[in-house]
């Protein structure tokens, strides 16, 4: 039903994880066959070392495979000093397996749900920074045994989704067990006592870096007491007390940064932390509206020396400001102060934290998608998202990909884009940016960046920039990735690509056509798969081409559907299957996929079947594929012979109330079958014209010029045409043969009822309720009726005739002239009709 991708989906961290195991680190893909002559052992063992630190795990033991001196190499400690598993299933049996490689493992990115007992098992007593996400189910107890295992721990980050079950205990465990913690960053905890912070101030004396953010009981006052602290961050946090709050907290010595975004501030407290504090440099305060609502806005731009970002300040500017002497010179401020270092450790500090503050914030209010910020994504908010895509923390680009990736997305299920902010990424190179980003080595930077794209190309505009920035050929890669939610998002991507017909030729070209085919070989349905929905519904749009619906037959697309088709059970996926199918048949003679549908083992049944399904769409694609496979005369018995025409009633009669898309393809697929006797009879019998009278009663031209069609082929006999007589059929075709602005409406009602009343029936028939229902019958006189209907034939057909126009081009025989009489009485869809003789 739909030719694009729907966007936001979410993901459960479960779905998504690959095993990783021994299997996967000391095997591979890769043999000396396939190194084709050339001897890659001879590479100096530098070179070898640093092709390694590009791979992903997998690649790096596909390669290590090939032989003994890669093997030994693959698993040198350089390589194992950070390890990112958050796209693996990470258990104890995965952990054993690389422990081996870990001793000297220093920082580590993992899925948090039940992940405690696995970081242990890794025995990386180094390990100094940890990094989770997914963390609902990560509790006080998992927490507390990860921190006593590892004492040199310097950064904890958890987030961004909340840490529902820590408490105080944990952050007291935390602070017993870690005395090195530089830095912690926890979201939505449950709550952080007095006792837990001063844990932290009494033993972790090196705490640089606090962030308890979208939390619900923090004690605030306690929070003064960490007198080593540069760096605080409360973003989204409720509950404080902003009066206390301003007084302790510009008490704190070391205090440079503080983030309050997303709160309830005050213009008060914002007051007292710029004129109190003795060391702040910046104060970020985004979405903050209590503060925003009382603030005069010309006031609050700069304030002896300290900076404050808003979202109605220039955070350009304002950062800038810090490094900067000439401000106007400076666009993109964070590649400016990667170009202009000079070994300021403190200011590194102070960037390096506002880019991960402010990348944060954006995301948050990306996500609520509210209309009262377009002002602020127009005029500035776009270009600081482009700025924090080439940061060098791949948390930050990954965050900031995310948010282009939202922010650009106004309604989900229709799979519109906000133009103009899709047109600001455009003009500010984001397309490059994106791109060089899908084609990192890192898997999560990979589907954020790929997402983005995805969505972006809904606009026809960076779709083009997409496809001539060599993004097609980049995604058709991506969807071949091991990492489902890298191949997910890639062919997200492609779906949406493939929706402007100028670009199904590249995707073709690209390899893409078989990277969808092969994706669904690759990932067995599940009950709620995204991936192979984007998959089918790329497929969908490319099979629309005569010639990529070719390319999708050799590449084995139409076993892939069809399988689909029969086996999965994700709503989703069957529509998109089934609107595949019906793209593929779609095109007539000119290719043998009608056919080859047809002979495919369980096609036609698994279609009947979804006919029945409780998802509108998944009829109306089911149905529409039907249509178009009911062209060809084997089919259409095959369809018959297989329950089609019961389902296709039972369709027609449930759809008077459904839309004008289900309406005119069950219409549509009725007037398919009813080309045959057997079928055409069969339709009458089982109730299918009084159903077809309905549409045909509709305003909707689709709708009625279908149903006209299929009440045509039926009058041809004789039992069905005193059918459409006796269930009032005659008023609606009469209507349709006068009034329809659809000249083959109009053809098609004429023709219906020059069948009707040819002199086959008796002079009076019974009309009106059947003998075994309770109401009374009445008869009509054919004779009467019969001439009121063909005196309206009779004027459709003469509207096409004006003697002042046709006696003067037959007095004249002027080619113009005739040419024009042609063309005003030709009906162009009346070449393609079908009867039982066409």
């Amino acid at each position: 039903m739909s030719e694009r991708v729907r966007q936001k989906c979410s993901h459960s961290e479960e779905k998504y994880q690959t095993n990783i195991s021994l299997e996967t680190l000391d095997s591979g893909c890769l043999n000396s066959a396939t190194v084709c002559g050339v001897d890659w052992t001879t590479l100096p063992d530098d070179t070898v070392i640093q092709l390694f630190s590009y791979l992903n795990y997998r690649d790096r033991a596909s390669l290590a495979s090939t032989c003994r001196t890669f093997r030994l190499l693959g698993s040198l400690p350089c390589l194992w000093g950070s390890l990112d598993l958050r796209s693996y299933k990470f258990d104890t049996v995965a952990a054993v397996s690389l422990s081996l490689r870990c001793k000297n493992l220093q920082r580590l990115k993992f899925p948090a749900a039940g992940s405690a007992d696995a970081i242990v098992s890794l025995q990386a007593r180094e390990l100094r920074e940890i990094s989770g996400d997914f963390c609902r189910d990560i509790t006080d107890a998992a927490l507390s045994v990860i921190a006593a295992r590892h004492e040199m721990l310097e950064s904890i980050h958890l987030g961004p989704d909340p840490c529902e079950r820590i408490s105080s205990d944990a952050i007291k465990a935390l602070a017993y067990c870690c005395p090195r913690l530089r830095r912690l960053w926890m979201s939505g905890v449950k709550e952080a006592n007095g006792d837990a912070i001063n844990a932290l101030a009494k033993h972790c004396r090196q705490l640089m870096e606090l962030g308890f953010v979208e939390s619900d009981n923090i004690d605030e006052v306690a929070l003064g007491n960490l007198s080593s602290l540069k760096f605080l961050s409360v973003a989204g946090t409720r509950n404080l007390k902003w009066g206390s709050v301003a007084q302790v907290w510009s008490r704190l010595p070391q205090l440079v940064g503080l983030d309050v975004s997303r709160t309830d501030v005050n213009l008060s407290a914002i007051t007292r932390f710029l004129s109190l504090s003795r060391n702040l440099k910046v104060l970020i305060a985004l979405n903050c509206p209590v503060f925003e609502g009382e603030v005069d806005r010309n006031t609050m731009h700069n304030n002896k020396g300290r900076i404050l970002l808003t979202l109605f300040s220039d955070i350009v500017k304002g950062v800038a400001s810090l490094f900067a002497d000439n401000l106007e010179s400076v666009t993109d401020v964070f590649q400016h102060w990667k170009k202009i270092r000079n070994g300021d450790k403190n200011l590194d500090e102070v960037v390096v934290w506002i880019e991960w503050a402010i990348s944060h914030s954006l995301l948050r209010i990306a996500e609520n998608n509210l209309k009262e910020f377009d002002d602020f994504w127009l005029t500035q908010g776009a270009a600081v998202l482009l700025s924090l895509l080439q940061s060098s923390q791949e948390e930050v680009q990954e965050r900031a990909a995310t948010a282009v990736a939202t922010f650009v997305v106004i309604d989900d299920e229709d799979a519109t884009v906000h133009c103009q902010r899709a047109e600001a990424i455009l003009c500010g190179d984001g397309i490059r940016m994106l791109l060089n980003l899908a084609r990192s080595c890192q898997e999560v930077l990979q589907s954020e960046a790929a997402k983005a794209i995805a969505n972006l190309s809904i606009d026809s505009k960076v779709a083009k920039a997409v496809a001539e920035s060599g993004g097609i050929d980049i995604l058709a890669n991506l969807a071949k990735s091991t990492n489902r939610l890298v191949a997910e998002e890639a062919a997200g991507g492609l779906w949406n690509l493939s929706v402007g017909d100028e670009h199904k030729g590249a995707i073709a070209e690209a390899g893409g056509v078989k990277a969808l085919v092969d994706l669904i070989f690759k990932w067995p349905p599940s009950s709620t798969d995204v991936l192979l929905e984007r998959a089918t519904g790329a497929l969908a749009n490319l099979g629309a081409d005569e010639k990529c619906s070719m390319e999708v037959a050799l590449a084995g697309g139409i076993h892939a559907l069809v399988m689909l088709a029969r086996t999965c059970k994700f709503e989703g996926v069957q529509e998109q299957a089934a609107r595949a199918l019906a793209n593929l048949a779609a095109h007539g003679d000119s290719n043998s996929n009608n056919a080859a549908i047809g002979q495919e083992a369980g096609a036609l049944e698994a279609l009947v079947q979804l006919t029945y399904s409780q998802n509108e769409g998944v009829r109306q694609e089911a149905a529409g594929a039907l249509w178009n496979l009911s062209f060809d005369d084997k089919n259409r018995e095959a369809i018959s012979a297989v329950g089609g025409v019961e389902a296709l009633v039972a369709l027609a009669q449930s759809s008077l109330d459904a839309s004008q898309g289900l309406q005119e393809r069950a219409a549509g697929a009725l007037w398919g079958l009813s080309v045959s006797e057997t079928n055409s009879t069969a339709i009458g019998r089982q109730g299918g014209i009084a159903p077809l009278i309905a549409l045909a009663s509709s305003d909707v031209e689709d709708v009625h010029e279908t149903a006209a069609g299929a009440l045509w082929n039926l009058a041809f006999y004789r039992d069905n045409a005193l059918r459409i007589i006796q269930d009032d059929g005659v008023q609606p075709l009469v209507h349709l043969c006068s009034s329809s602005n659809s000249k083959m409406a109009r053809f098609m009602a004429a023709l219906a009822l020059v069948y009707m009343f040819d002199g086959r029936m008796d002079s009076v028939v019974p009309v009106g309720p059947s003998p075994s229902s309770q109401g009374s019958s009445k008869s009509l006189n054919i004779d009467g009726v019969g001439r009121m209907a063909l005196k309206h034939v009779e004027e459709f057909v003469s509207s096409f005739y004006e003697p002042q126009t046709f006696n003067a081009a037959a007095a004249t025989l002027v080619p113009t002239a005739l040419a024009q009489i042609a063309e005003a009485i030709r009906i162009p869809e009346a070449g393609h009709l079908r009867c039982r003789f066409g």
